[in-house]
């Protein structure tokens, strides 16, 4: 496999992680903030909270074990931070823009269907920025390095 094929491939697994955190944290973000019938800027608010928690304890947990509490949120704050504001940035901007979705109820197919197609974008929008990040030695790279430890 050639550097650049590697890259993408790294870039690519680097994403999908950092955005299995995010969606989680989205997912709960909005079922909590429908479920309290929230406006819409307390339920961006807690959407972007939760994935932020959710995509760094992703990151952490590997890492607690052989680098402590402390090292291991260091490590996940350099690695994620990037990815996760272009995520967060990409896919509420997704959701904002298609009318009603922020507030369709979470038994309604706009809504599922506006999440999952945000979460798209963000992976795509997120996508370049690991790949740069990697290939200049930082973001998620940084994480793997202590993978081996």
């Amino acid at each position: 496999m050639d550097h650049d094929q590697n890259l993408n491939k790294t870039a690519a697994s680097a994403t999908l992680h950092c955005l299995s955190g995010c969606a989680v944290g989205e997912v709960l973000g909005m079922m909590i903030s429908t479920g309290l019938n929230w406006t819409t800027a307390p339920s961006i608010a807690i959407s972007i909270v939760l994935a932020f928690v959710f995509g760094y304890s992703f990151s952490m947990r590997p890492l607690l074990k052989p680098l402590g509490l402390k090292k291991a949120m260091r490590v996940a704050l350099a690695a994620d931070t990037a990815s996760i504001v272009a995520m967060e940035a990409s896919d509420n901007a997704f959701v904002l823009a298609v009318p009603n979705a922020i507030n369709a109820g979470l038994n309604t197919f706009l809504f599922w269907w506006s999440l999952i197609i945000s979460l798209v974008v963000a992976f795509v929008v997120a996508f370049p920025v690991n790949r740069y990040l990697i290939s200049k030695g930082k973001g998620h790279s940084l994480h793997h390095q202590h993978h081996s430890h």
